[in-house]
C-alpha cells in the first residue's frame, strides 16, 4: 500500500464496498429480471464484470504493490480486461434501455448507429493494443513511473490517448442517449424513464468525472515518466488518484443501484417492488460497514483470526437486524390485513333480514383500510363494470365525501387485456385526481376498474402494492355481488313461500268452507230432485256452476307458468308482439335486428331460461318506455332490439333516451325490476349488463352462454 494510514484505509474500504455492491446488483438484476433479454443479460453481466474488477483492485491494494508478491501479477493483469469492457458495456446498456433497437426508423437510431459502430472498432483496437501488439506494463513499472516498454509517440505512450478517447466517447454518448430516449415497448416505461433519468444522468456525470481524473492521472504519469521521485511520494499521488476514482465509482454504483431497485429500469418489471429497495439499503449498510471494518483490519495488519472474528460478529449482527426487520414487516402486514379478516356475520344477516331491514355488506371499511393503510393513496375509486355492476351498487370512493363519475370509464377499458399491464396511467383532470387505472378481472372477464391517485408520500406504487390493491378490489366486488345475489334470492324465496302459504291457506279455506259444502248441498238437491220439482234441479245446477267458477278463480290465482305465446311464437316473435301491443305508442321508431337463423338456436334453450329472458327483456323495454323520453320532447324516442348468437344467445335493448345516470339523479324508478331480473339471469349462469351515456343512450344486454 502507500504507507499512509488514512489513505490506505479509505482505498481498501471503498474498494471492498464497491465489490459488494456491484456483485449484489449484478446477481439481483439477473435473478429478478422478468424476461432475460440480451439487454438484461448485458446489464447484469456488466455489473458482475465491475465486481470482478474491484475484486482484483482489492486484492492488489491488499497484497502491497511495493514488493513482488505471489499472485499479485494475476490480479494486476486480470483488472485490465474490465477496464476496457466497462465503459463500452455502460454505453451498450444505456442504448438498450433507451430503446435504440426497438425501432430502426427513429432519430435515436440514426443518431447513434454510426457512433456505436465506431466504439466497437475502438474497443477492438484497444484490446489489440493491450493484449496482442504491446505488453501490459507491470504494476511495479507503473508505480515507479517506468513506461519505457510501451510504444510511444513523442514520449507519450500510444495506449494513453487511445484509452482517453475511448472512455470519453462511451460516457458522453451514453449521456446523449439518456437525454434523447427512443420509444419504449414496456408498460409504463416512459414513467420509469422519467423517474430514473436523474439517477442515470448522475451516473453518467460521475463517470465523466472519473474519466477526467483518469486523464489527469495519465497526464501526470506521462509528464513524470523517467524522473527521479521519492518513491513514497509517487505512491501517495497514485493512491490519491485511485481514491478519487474509486469514490466517484462508488457514487455511480449507488446512483445506478437506486435506479435499478427503486424503479427496476433493467429488470423489465412493470413497477418496482418494495422488497428490493429495502434490501438495497441493507446491502449499502453491509458494504460500508464491512468495508470499513475489514479495511481497518488489513491496514493494521491484524492477524487472520481477528479478521475472521470481526467478520463473524458483523455477519451475526447484520443477520439479527435483518431478522428483526423481517419480523416487524410481518407484524405490520398482519396489522394491515386485520380489516380484511374481520367477519361481517353475513350468514346471520341474510337469515334474519326482512324487506324493511335488508342485510348490508360493508365493503367500504376494508376499502378505506386498503387505500389508507396498505397503499397510502390520496384518492381512490372502485367501479364495478359489466354484469356485476348491477349487484354492487354505486362506486366506492376514498375519501368517502368525494364523488365518482363512472361515465368516462369506457374510454380506458379498451386499453385493458388479461395479458396487459396491471396498471395504466390516466389523466388526473379527467378522472378526479386518479393517475392510475387498475383493471379488475374474473373468469367472466373485466368486472371493474380501480382508479388510484398519487401516493401520499409522493413515491411510486410498488409491484406488491398494485397486486394487493388489484386482488383486494376484485375480492370486494366479488363478495358484494355474491352477497347481493344471495340476499335477493333469499327475499324472492321468502316472498314465494309467503305467497305459496297464502294461496295454500286460501285454497284450503275455499275448498273446505265453500266448495265442499256447496258440493254436498248440490248432491242432496240432486238426490231429492229424483222425486221432487224442477226448481231443485235448477238450483243444483246453479250451485255446480258456482263451484266451477270458484275453482277456476282459484286456479287463476296460483303462480302462472310460462307464457303460451313463447311456446307458440318463439322468443323473437313474442317480443315483437309484446312491443306492438303494449308499447305501440311509447316509441316513435322501433328497429329490430334479429339474425335469420336465431329461432332455431333459441329452441335449444330450456323453457325456464326462455321465460326468464322474456321477462327480463320486457322489463328493459318497459324502463325505456317509462324513463327514456327526454323532457324537451324534441328528440324522437327510438328503441333498438337485437338478437344474435355469439357462443350463446345475446339480446340487446337500446334506447336513445336521457340515460341511466340522469334517471338515478332524478330518482326516477327504484331499479328493483332490473335488479330482480339480473339475479335470475345470474342463477341461470347468464348475465345482465347495463351501459349508459348520459343524454345519449342506455343499453341493456342479456347474455346466456350456450350449454355445449
Amino acid at each position: 500500500m502507500t504507507g499512509n494510514f488514512w489513505l490506505d484505509w479509505a482505498i481498501t474500504s471503498i474498494s471492498l464496498a464497491n465489490t459488494i455492491l456491484l456483485l449484489w446488483l449484478g446477481f439481483t438484476l439477473l435473478l429478478n429480471a422478468e424476461r432475460r433479454t440480451w439487454g438484461s443479460w448485458m446489464a447484469g453481466l456488466g455489473l458482475l464484470v465491475g465486481g470482478v474488477f474491484f475484486v482484483s483492485h482489492t486484492a492488489i491494494v491488499g497484497l502491497a504493490p511495493t514488493f513482488p508478491t505471489q499472485g499479485l501479477p494475476f490480479w494486476w493483469y486480470l483488472s485490465w480486461g474490465p477496464l476496457v469492457i466497462l465503459p463500452f458495456a455502460w454505453y451498450v446498456m444505456v442504448l438498450w434501455y433507451v430503446g435504440l433497437w426497438n425501432d430502426h426508423h427513429t432519430k435515436l437510431f440514426r443518431r447513434h448507429i454510426f457512433w456505436f459502430g465506431l466504439t466497437v472498432l475502438w474497443s477492438l483496437l484497444l484490446f489489440s493494443m493491450l493484449f496482442i501488439f504491446s505488453p501490459i506494463p507491470s504494476l511495479l513499472d507503473v508505480a515507479s513511473l517506468n513506461l519505457s516498454a510501451l510504444p510511444s509517440i513523442a514520449g507519450v505512450p500510444v495506449i494513453f490517448p487511445v484509452y482517453t478517447i475511448y472512455i470519453i466517447l462511451c460516457i458522453f454518448l451514453a449521456l446523449d442517449a439518456l437525454s434523447n430516449p427512443g420509444p419504449t415497448n414496456r408498460a409504463m416505461g416512459d414513467l420509469a424513464r422519467l423517474r430514473a433519468r436523474p439517477w442515470l444522468i448522475g451516473v453518467s456525470v460521475s463517470l465523466i468525472l472519473v474519466s477526467l481524473i483518469v486523464i489527469g492521472a495519465m497526464s501526470w504519469v506521462v509528464q513524470n515518466s523517467g524522473r527521479l521521485f521519492y518513491y513514497q511520494r509517487q505512491l501517495n499521488v497514485l493512491g490519491g488518484f485511485d481514491l478519487a476514482i474509486a469514490s466517484l465509482i462508488c457514487l455511480a454504483i449507488i446512483l445506478i443501484g437506486q435506479a435499478i431497485v427503486a424503479y427496476e429500469i433493467f429488470t423489465g418489471k412493470t413497477l418496482p417492488r418494495r422488497g428490493l429497495l429495502r434490501y438495497w439499503r441493507n446491502a449499502i449498510i453491509l458494504a460500508v460497514g464491512y468495508g470499513a471494518i475489514a479495511g481497518l483490519s488489513l491496514v493494521l495488519n491484524l492477524r487472520t483470526i481477528f479478521l475472521l472474528l470481526l467478520t463473524a460478529i458483523l455477519m451475526t449482527v447484520f443477520y439479527a437486524l435483518l431478522s428483526w426487520r423481517s419480523y416487524t414487516e410481518r407484524e405490520r402486514y398482519i396489522d394491515h390485513l386485520r380489516p380484511f379478516m374481520v367477519s361481517q356475520r353475513l350468514f346471520e344477516q341474510i337469515l334474519t333480514q326482512t324487506k324493511s331491514t335488508p342485510a348490508e355488506v360493508d365493503i367500504q371499511t376494508p376499502f378505506n383500510a386498503l387505500c389508507e393503510e396498505v397503499i397510502g393513496a390520496k384518492v381512490a375509486y372502485l367501479n364495478a363494470l359489466g354484469p356485476l355492476s348491477t349487484f354492487t351498487g354505486p362506486p366506492l370512493t376514498y375519501p368517502q365525501h368525494i364523488k365518482s363519475d363512472p361515465s368516462s370509464l369506457h374510454e380506458i377499458t379498451t386499453q385493458f387485456s388479461t395479458s396487459g399491464p396491471r396498471a395504466v396511467p390516466v389523466d388526473a383532470a379527467t378522472y378526479g385526481g386518479a393517475v392510475w387505472a387498475v383493471p379488475l378481472w374474473s373468469e367472466r372477464g373485466l368486472i371493474g376498474v380501480l382508479l388510484l391517485g398519487e401516493k401520499r408520500d409522493g413515491g411510486l406504487y410498488t409491484q406488491e402494492e398494485i397486486e394487493i390493491a388489484q386482488n383486494t378490489a376484485e375480492r370486494l366486488i366479488d363478495n358484494k355481488a355474491s352477497a347481493e345475489v344471495a340476499q335477493r334470492l333469499m327475499v324472492l324465496q321468502r316472498e314465494r313461500l309467503a305467497e305459496t302459504q297464502i294461496i295454500d291457506q286460501r285454497s284450503r279455506r275455499i275448498l273446505h268452507d265453500d266448495v265442499l259444502q256447496q258440493v254436498h248441498t248440490a248432491m242432496l238437491k240432486l238426490v231429492s230432485a229424483k222425486g221432487g220439482t224442477p226448481e231443485n234441479i235448477t238450483e243444483a245446477v246453479d250451485l255446480l256452476g258456482d263451484i266451477h267458477r270458484k275453482i277456476s278463480d282459484l286456479l287463476h290465482e296460483m303462480p302462472a307458468t310460462a307464457l303460451p305465446e313463447l311456446a307458440n311464437l318463439g322468443l323473437g316473435r313474442a317480443l315483437q308482439q309484446l312491443v306492438s301491443k303494449e308499447f305501440s305508442t311509447d316509441f316513435e321508431d322501433v328497429v329490430w335486428q334479429i339474425d335469420s337463423d336465431i329461432e332455431g338456436k333459441v329452441n335449444s334453450i330450456s323453457p325456464l331460461a326462455t321465460e326468464v329472458l322474456y321477462y327480463a327483456a320486457r322489463e328493459a323495454i318497459r324502463n325505456a318506455a317509462r324513463h327514456g323520453r327526454k323532457t324537451d320532447q324534441t328528440t324522437a324516442l327510438t328503441l333498438a332490439v337485437g338478437m344474435q348468437w355469439n357462443q350463446g344467445l345475446e339480446i340487446s335493448i337500446q334506447d336513445n333516451g336521457v340515460g341511466l345516470i340522469e334517471n338515478q339523479q332524478n330518482d326516477n324508478g327504484s331499479g328493483q325490476g332490473l335488479a330482480l331480473h339480473s339475479t335470475m339471469m345470474a342463477v341461470l349462469g347468464g348475465e345482465l349488463s347495463i351501459e349508459s351515456l348520459p343524454g345519449e343512450y342506455t343499453r341493456v344486454t342479456l347474455a346466456l352462454p350456450s350449454e355445449d
